[in-house]
């Protein structure tokens, strides 16, 4: 069983996490081949149930857990049926945007209808691997940003490597009332371009991480009312973590080092993450 990072300090008020992957965590379904850090999450072999509790006892009260193909999609809106506190994502990651047929993106769309699933997502383009085409990228993220429009949900984003191309399709198809980029990986200035569209960013890990300068001076930019943290659970770990499975429980990290970039008190930035995450998904 692989060993997990030991458990923070907890949080002196309530906060959540704005994205995870349960299934990949609970290894309900097969990893990724020659994944390591999915691998370790699985062998150790964590419940919903344990995975809650752990996080409710630092102060993460609710996930987001988030689908990237049509059966975790499945998996997580079903988990949110089931599990008090936590709400689902559903979408075809931009990777996987071959199998984005007519007939699956139908399927997502009726997952998007359901009460407790808050997000399509994550969505969106994917220029560092090349698992997927630009072209079935770009008509994938179309069709989800069409179904986030009509099913009224958050649009979470994946953007790697395609900041421009990014914002440049959210303006030319003309973006849903929300639209959160998971795993913020732009710079200060597509921060404030964010900023100016009115787009959440959600931090994760990596702005924990000492190469990660841009990341901090990018949420130096982001005011408070457009700001998320997630851990991208199992992925991404915060410092000192990296190399080890991450869990929601670590939220802590993450939430500690932005308080710090931002020059406010961590209970400041909980409240206003708590508000920002009902007012992007819904109300709990």
């Amino acid at each position: 069983m692989s060993k997990l990072p030991a458990a923070p300090e907890p949080l002196s008020a309530e906060v959540f996490d704005s994205h995870c992957h349960l299934d990949i965590m609970v290894g309900n379904r097969q990893a990724s081949s020659g994944d390591p850090v999915a691998q370790a999450a699985q062998a150790a072999a964590a419940s919903v149930e344990s995975i809650l509790g752990e996080a409710r006892a630092v102060g993460v009260t609710r996930l987001l857990t988030v689908g990237y193909d049509l059966p975790s999609s499945h998996w997580n809106a079903d988990a949110a049926r089931v599990h008090d506190g936590i709400y689902a994502g559903v979408a075809i990651h931009p990777n996987e945007s071959h199998a984005a047929t007519p007939e699956v993106l139908a399927e997502i769309e009726e997952l998007a209808g359901e009460s407790n699933v808050r997000a399509v997502g994550e969505t969106g383009l994917d220029y560092y691997r090349d698992w997927a085409t630009k072209d079935d990228q770009h008509a994938s993220f179309a069709a989800h940003i069409e179904i986030a429009k009509r099913t009224g949900k958050a649009l979470v984003i994946h953007d790697r490597d395609a900041h421009d191309d990014v914002l440049k399709t959210l303006a030319a198809q003309g973006a849903p009332d929300v639209v959160v980029f998971h795993s913020f990986s732009g710079d200060a200035e597509m921060a404030k371009k964010c900023v100016e569209a009115g787009y959440y960013m959600s931090f994760s890990g990596p702005v924990t991480y000492k190469n990660a300068g841009y990341l901090r001076e990018a949420a130096r930019v982001a005011p408070l009312e457009l700001v998320l943290v997630e851990t991208d659970a199992p992925y991404l770990p915060p410092v000192p973590y990296r190399g080890m499975p991450n869990a929601p429980y670590l939220i802590p990290l993450i939430v500690r080092c932005l308080a710090e970039v931002k020059d406010v008190h961590p209970d400041e930035l909980c409240a206003a993450v708590s508000a920002n995450g009902e007012a992007a998904f819904g109300a709990w």
